[in-house]
């Protein structure tokens, strides 16, 4: 499911996202598109973990993260690209 919808987007993870100094939110991710180009969502590390108590944890808001990112790609709502979220 979704693998012809995304065949054209790279996900990577950084370890931390670029924000101005007195910035007061710090994301989790990134989604950058180019018109005829590919896309790219990016899961930033170190706000992840420091949100996250254990591995669990972890893995679920990366999941969340991922399935926000993809909806706001594809223009639905995450609870169409992923029922269960």
């Amino acid at each position: 499911m979704w693998s012809r919808e995304l065949a054209n987007v790279d996900f990577l993870v950084e370890d931390v996202p670029p924000v101005p100094p007195r910035a007061e939110t710090i994301p989790f991710s990134r989604l950058e598109t180019e018109p005829g180009g590919r896309a790219r969502i990016v899961v930033y590390r170190r706000p992840v973990e420091i949100r996250t108590k254990d591995t669990d944890e972890t893995a679920l808001l990366v999941h969340e993260t991922v399935v926000e990112e993809v909806a706001n790609l594809l223009g639905l709502e995450p609870e169409s690209v992923d029922p269960e979220s």
